[in-house]
């Protein structure tokens, strides 16, 4: 098995290197996020299982996950000191596939090591497309109607409404719509797979980049002016007791 080791401590890498290499494993190591990411470039190889630091130098390694987590479907495993639950949560919603707090023994990570690489993958990674690149829609649920093609590369259009990824330009029915950065992110990520349900835990771990507590009525004002700007209040829809998706509104 081939894995990426993402850990800033060189001491702590050596050691656990070792250990993996005496079990079979090829070991390749990443000193920071960037380096993480440019590893798993297509022309890199592929990769059995991610394991992830999150005190990296250069970035937080929740972003790292995030963007592990646009370019391929590899599983992850966080390996941190961070134990709190709420780090543990998040980790979690914004994709990885476990998470191992330090010390750990041995015999455990090489146990979730092969518990998460066994898995299917769940998804097909989005193409490669940099830092904000969404995951390609899913197929919408009965009542939706499928976006139209784009007009143009990082574009959407969902009936009258056209999202500008590149420049994060939004027009309903050609007239610019202002929107707060926030917004503008809350509405791409639901744009991207129309008629998925997005629970509230994953979109404030999307959006904000944090957990889901104490967050839960800024999800709810930030959904509420999105509906008013857009002047359409049914085109987010409340699922009640799980969180929100994107209806597109039919041409009438």
């Amino acid at each position: 098995m081939r894995l990426l080791l993402v850990e800033d401590d060189d001491r702590v890498a050596a050691a656990v290197s070792a250990i993996l290499g005496k079990h079979g494993f090829d070991v390749r190591h990443a000193r920071n996020g960037e380096e993480a990411i440019e590893a798993l470039l297509p022309d890199q190889g592929t990769y059995d299982c991610v394991l992830l630091d999150l005190g990296l130098p250069d970035q937080d390694g929740f972003e790292v996950c995030s963007r592990i987590r646009v370019r391929t479907a590899t599983p992850v495993i966080m390996v941190t000191a961070r134990a709190d639950v709420r780090s543990r949560i998040h980790g979690l919603n914004l994709g990885a596939d476990d998470y191992v707090v330090k010390p750990y023994d041995t015999g455990e990570l090489l146990a979730r090591i092969h518990a998460v690489s066994r898995r299917p993958p769940l998804r097909t990674p989005a193409p490669v497309a940099g830092p904000g690149a969404a995951d390609p829609p899913a197929p919408p649920s009965a009542g939706t109607v499928p976006p139209q093609p784009a007009a143009e590369p990082g574009s959407l259009l969902l009936g009258p409404v056209a999202i500008e990824l590149p420049t994060r330009r939004v027009t309903v029915g050609g007239t610019v719509i202002a929107l707060t950065r926030k917004e503008f992110d809350l509405l791409a990520l639901l744009a991207a797979r129309p008629g998925v349900v997005f629970r509230r835990e994953q979109i404030i771990s999307e959006v904000w980049r944090t957990a889901w507590e104490g967050t839960g009525r800024t999800l709810e004002v930030h959904v509420a002016s999105l509906r008013s700007k857009l002047s359409m209040p049914a085109m987010i829809e409340t699922v009640r007791g799980v969180g929100y998706r994107l209806v597109v509104p039919v041409a009438g």
